[in-house]
């Protein structure tokens, strides 16, 4: 990670938010059940915003066969990140930090079916 995006803020690197009411609506489930969802760390997020509402990325929906979904190798990686010590605003720094070995953030290689390239870089931060 260059030191200039260790340092960039993360709205500037995430881009997109979701509430949990939102990313609710966007899966078409409830929000107990989004609510789940970052319990079980299937997604992480910040409070942020001028109310500081928790808020996920919006990256971590994508569309498949099946509907609106959680990324499926988020939770994985996000387990190896949080084993090697990283806080929830760190792990969404480093998923949304552009490596030069993947050639894009490690959360647009996950989204592009990159798991096992991302999860050596994850499990390498340990």
């Amino acid at each position: 990670m260059s030191d200039a995006s260790a340092r960039a803020p993360l709205d500037d690197l995430v881009g997109e938010w979701l509430t949990l009411p939102d990313l609710a609506e966007a899966l078409g489930t409830d929000v107990s059940r989004a609510r789940g969802l970052v319990a079980s760390r299937h997604v992480v997020g910040v409070k942020r915003g001028e109310r500081t509402t928790f808020q996920v990325p919006a990256a971590f929906v994508v569309e498949t066969d099946d509907g609106p979904a959680v990324l499926e190798t988020l939770r994985g990686t996000l387990i190896l990140l949080g084993d090697a010590g990283f806080s929830d605003p760190e792990a969404l720094r480093w998923l949304f930090t552009a490596d030069e070995s993947l050639g894009r953030s490690p959360v647009e290689a996950l989204r592009a079916g990159q798991r096992a390239q991302v999860r050596r870089l994850a499990q390498a931060m340990g």
